[in-house]
């Protein structure tokens, strides 16, 4: 694999990435490794950045899955957002169109609100390449549920 080094070491997450929604630690999280930087949650979205390089397959691609991960992590904190406290927001159904590739530079996701009911909460994400077109339309639904 061409980039097992993955990208350099992540900043820590904000305290908080908007007043009312407290970030959690992402330190030994698969956003540090991928060196997702969360910069906005509430319940209608969520908007983050991810670096190309070090999340790339073996032709030098930003790889589907990276495009996944981020996401389902914009669309996991926006839904557990919603959810508030007490309960939480579990992905229960993703899916994702690639559109083009991205070589380099940083990409951006922007979840926005479909749907935010009593037990299900579910997302639109956009992620795009630095100079605006699009990469991935991804769609995820998370399940609420109260915390035991």
């Amino acid at each position: 694999m061409s980039d097992t080094a993955g990208p350099a070491a992540a900043s820590p997450a904000p305290a908080s990435v908007t007043p009312d929604f407290p970030m959690p630690a992402v330190d030994g999280t698969l956003l540090a490794r991928m060196g997702i930087e969360v910069t906005h949650v509430d319940a209608d979205g969520a908007t983050g950045t991810m670096p190309v390089a070090g999340n790339t397959q073996p032709y030098g691609l930003l790889h589907g899955g990276a495009s996944a991960v981020l996401a389902e992590t914009l669309g996991s904190l926006a839904a557990q957002a919603h959810a508030g406290p007490g309960r939480s927001a579990v992905g229960i159904e993703l899916n994702a169109s690639h559109h083009r590739s991205a070589r380099s530079g940083t990409v951006t996701g922007r979840a926005t609100a479909l749907h935010r009911g009593r037990s299900l909460a579910t997302y639109e994400v956009v992620v795009e390449d630095p100079d605006g077109r699009r990469v991935c339309t991804a769609r995820l639904t998370c399940m609420l549920i109260d915390r035991a």
